[in-house]
């Protein structure tokens, strides 16, 4: 390949959205009971009814942007969220993600409750393919930020929902993402640690890794230049943080 032709992929890559909803619909069965929906694997049940969490949702992020996600409970934000990580895919339509993700989606964060701290970092990284150079660099930032003493040695079970969400944060803002995504996490814990959270999120947004967050509160004005805001599943407005305040001012307390 021609010198020319090299740098044209590489300009082509780089002008790629790291993620990519194309026309996208999630639809969930919903029972009533466990019991009716036990009796749907052996029978041709019709007592069910049909949601869609997502009804044609379509939108592109670039690599390095820091939006926010907002609307009210049930608008499809989580489900969002959800395709991003892997956790769910869509019933039609197209997810496309390009990059390393790392989420911190409610305050367990996939720990295991029988492990310490310090195993969980370390397993974690395993999950995500890591070696073992990049484990032990990780390992010894996470437990200096998290900052847990003589905790991070102890089983998570004996964790207060601060700790854990101390302990969440930690690896998952240290272990290289491309696409960082935030649920509500920093609604918990106290002052000092909100704020040092903060920093470490400006930075990573700085150094060109993609923050997602959803949120209700006013700090996604100090992280977020845009703002998606989705309601009974659509996207009703995909613009500015600025716009978004001036048009719907309710939603950020």
């Amino acid at each position: 390949m021609k010198k020319e032709e090299t740098l044209e992929t590489e300009k082509t890559k780089s002008t790629e959205p790291i993620i990519s909803f194309d026309n996208v619909t999630k639809t969930y069965t919903l029972y009533k009971n466990s019991r009716e929906q036990f009796c749907a694997l052996f029978y041709n049940s019709k007592k069910f009814k049909r949601h869609k969490a997502l009804n044609g949702v379509s939108f592109k992020i670039n690599q390095g942007e820091s939006v926010a996600i907002i609307g009210r409970n049930g608008a499809g934000k989580s489900t969002v969220l959800k395709m991003i990580t892997g956790v769910c895919y869509p019933t039609t339509g197209e997810v496309t993600v390009n990059g390393r993700v790392s989420a911190l989606l409610e305050l367990t964060a996939g720990f295991s409750a029988d492990m310490t701290g310090r195993e969980n970092i370390r397993f974690k990284c395993y999950v995500l393919g890591l070696k073992d150079d990049e484990i032990d660099e990780i390992e010894k930032k996470a437990i200096e930020f998290a900052d847990l003493g003589e905790y991070i040695d102890q089983p998570v079970r004996t964790y207060s929902s601060g700790m854990k969400v101390r302990l969440g944060f930690a690896i998952n803002i240290n272990t290289n993402p491309d696409i960082l995504v935030i649920d509500e996490a920093l609604s918990v814990g106290d002052a000092a640690f909100k704020k040092k959270c903060k920093k470490k999120i400006s930075e990573l947004i700085k150094n060109n890794i993609t923050v997602l967050y959803v949120s209700h509160n006013k700090d996604i004005q100090d992280f977020c230049e845009r703002c998606i805001y989705l309601q009974k599943g659509k996207v009703i407005f995909d613009g500015t943080m600025q716009e978004t305040l001036e048009k719907y001012p309710e939603f950020v307390r």
